[in-house]
């Protein structure tokens, strides 16, 4: 096997870690966006996740027990943003921006004690004949189970938006509040379920940072990706297929100038680590062009306030 053909696996099975914690991020949003609230504070709850997730699995040796704490902990962010913009009808876009600011400095003080202490990594997979595979073996078959869940929750979500009663209801929601609210639907109570489960899910990617990504806590450690994930969702047009490619396209990015810079290719290591942000920068603009088409796409009632009396 030659040199080149012998890295394609590793790099493939970076980029679909590196993609996991945009994909559950980004997932969970579609989900939140499709109700039609904006909850803009995702990277705070990815940090408080990432945070209470790392805390309670070195404390009960448990990394299970630490993806739990770090959903719980994202769903928790989650309510108190529903509580802020759908009970007491806050601007939701106002209160996701201090959310985040609020997950900042919630997760550098939890996690004050936690810094520098070694976890144990998550154990992988591993399918007789299929991660022996040459080449691709690994890659797609010996990664830990949040890589292939995250992957999963893909069809999972699409099925359930689209294919179910629950999932047709939520898009009329988010589609038109005042309508479905006349025909009897609870608007509020879909939207909180729909806020809390955008939070367990960013609270989830979170933990995989934390716990698998980079087995260890440091401050600031999801480094912009939610902002990415919220990005994803609008280069997506709130479609959960649209999602996983840009997840991939965004973590082969991420992946390519890690080994950019591993080839002692002469550019300066800064302008490498912008490569994420840039590309999220210059798919915006490209989508902004075409307005008719996001538009069509995005739920009509997003980020309006809604009032059961008004």
């Amino acid at each position: 096997m030659s040199a080149e053909l012998a890295l394609i696996g590793p790099i493939l099975a970076a980029m679909l870690a590196a993609a996991t914690p945009l994909l559950f991020a980004a997932l969970g949003e579609l989900v939140v966006e499709k109700s039609g609230v904006l909850n803009l504070g995702v990277e705070g709850m990815m940090l408080v996740g990432a945070v209470c997730g790392f805390a309670v699995a070195v404390q009960t040796g448990s990394s299970t027990l630490g993806f739990v704490a770090g959903a719980a902990a994202g769903a928790g962010m989650a309510a108190l943003f529903g509580v802020l913009t759908l009970l007491l009808l806050a601007n939701q876009v106002a209160t996701g921006l201090a959310l985040t600011l609020f997950g900042v400095g919630l997760s550098a003080l939890i996690g004050q004690g936690f810094v520098g202490i070694p976890i144990a990594d998550v154990p992988e997979l591993y399918i007789p004949g299929l991660t022996d595979l040459p080449v691709i073996g690994k890659a797609l078959f010996g990664q830990d189970a949040l890589v292939y869940l995250a992957l999963a929750a893909v069809p999972a979500v699409h099925w359930f938006l689209y294919a179910t009663r629950k999932g047709l209801i939520l898009r009329a929601v988010g589609e038109n509040h005042a309508a479905a609210h006349a025909l009897g639907y609870k608007v509020i109570r879909i939207r909180f379920l729909a806020v809390l489960f955008g939070g367990a899910m960013s609270g989830m990617a979170g933990a995989f940072l934390s716990l698998d990504y980079t087995p260890m806590w440091a401050e600031g450690i999801s480094s912009g990706r939610g902002w990415i994930a919220l990005a994803l969702v609008v280069f997506a047009t709130w479609k959960p297929g649209r999602v996983l490619l840009g997840a991939w396209l965004f973590g082969g990015v991420t992946i390519a100038q890690l080994h950019v810079q591993g080839l002692g290719i002469d550019i300066p290591s800064q302008l490498l680590s912008m490569l994420p942000y840039l590309a999220t920068v210059v798919v915006l603009v490209v989508i902004s062009r075409d307005v008719a088409r996001i538009r069509l796409n995005a739920p009509a009632s997003l980020g309006k306030v809604f009032h059961p009396d008004a």
